[in-house]
């Protein structure tokens, strides 16, 4: 299967009053096309999500943040990109789903002219914007669609807020869906409805997904693929049920003891910084 996303010797640094911090360090792997899903693994600060940003060229541009290495998106290099190649990758080929759909939807505007605003932005050859948003909706499971056009973002539940970033994210079509812990804030009954929305998207509409998440516990049996960083490095990769089933490195299997166990008594994720001061 062909790759969709490559990524190698990705390095990202931040500069400021003349000092310079790396935050990812040499990294390398791909998504293939097709409904594939990679996971992202790590706990906050790891590298996961300015990684996916830089997918994009969403980070500060030099001199405040510099990004080194290859990018590569259906073959083509993203960081030679001009910026009107970049714009046409932005939305209609990588498209984010970010975290706390709260804090990214406008509250001034209903949920219906946020995502027609995307609707127009990227897909000018649709005439019924209107209809195309309601269909949206409907796609992400948000009932009576076309009452809820009207609606502001806090009339919804947390939930119903997520599903509407979902449908803006869709609404370019992508062909490879970065979703930034789409679940955090939400209850685990949401959580649950959540992912399940996304695999369902995912095997309607063929499109690829790079989840990034700091749970193993949503990870099996969604995940093709897992990618674990720390500290802006990747320290373990391979098919989610091999990393699961015979973690290598302390850090994943430190990650893997925190997901919750009826009748076991957990290990706190503190004794992650233990473990690894024993291998470094």
């Amino acid at each position: 299967m062909s790759k969709l996303l490559k990524v190698s010797d990705l390095r990202i640094a931040f500069h400021s009053r003349g000092e310079s911090n790396e935050v990812v360090k040499g990294i390398n792997f791909s998504i293939a096309e097709g409904g594939k899903t990679v996971a992202i693994l790590g706990e906050s600060g790891s590298g996961k999500s300015v990684t996916c940003l830089s997918l994009t060229r969403l980070l500060p541009e030099p001199p405040t943040c510099t990004v080194q290495g290859k990018i590569e998106f259906e073959g083509k290099d993203i960081l030679s990109m001009d910026a009107k190649a970049i714009r046409e990758v932005r939305g209609n080929g990588i498209a984010y789903v970010f975290q706390e759909a709260s804090a990214s939807l406008n509250p001034v505007f209903t949920v219906g002219y946020q995502i027609a605003e995307a609707v127009r932005l990227h897909r000018p050859d649709i005439e019924d914007v209107k209809g195309r948003v309601v269909e949206l909706l409907e796609l992400v499971g948000i009932r009576d669609a076309a009452k809820r056009y009207k609606a502001y973002p806090h009339e919804m539940s947390g939930g119903m807020q997520q599903r509407v970033m979902i449908a803006m994210a869709l609404a370019c079509e992508p062909k490879l869906l970065v979703a930034d812990e789409p679940t955090t804030a939400l209850d685990v009954t949401i959580q649950a409805q959540i992912m399940d929305l996304l695999r369902d998207l995912r095997e309607r509409l063929g499109m690829s997904i790079a989840l990034i998440t700091h749970n193993f516990g949503i990870v099996k049996g969604f995940a093709d693929e897992v990618i674990v960083m720390y500290r802006g490095e990747i320290v373990e990769q391979g098919p989610v049920e091999d990393v699961l089933n015979n973690p290598q490195h302390p850090y994943t299997k430190a990650l893997i003891a925190c997901i919750p166990k009826l009748g076991v008594k957990q290990r706190r994720l503190t004794t992650i910084e233990k473990e690894m001061a024993a291998v470094e």
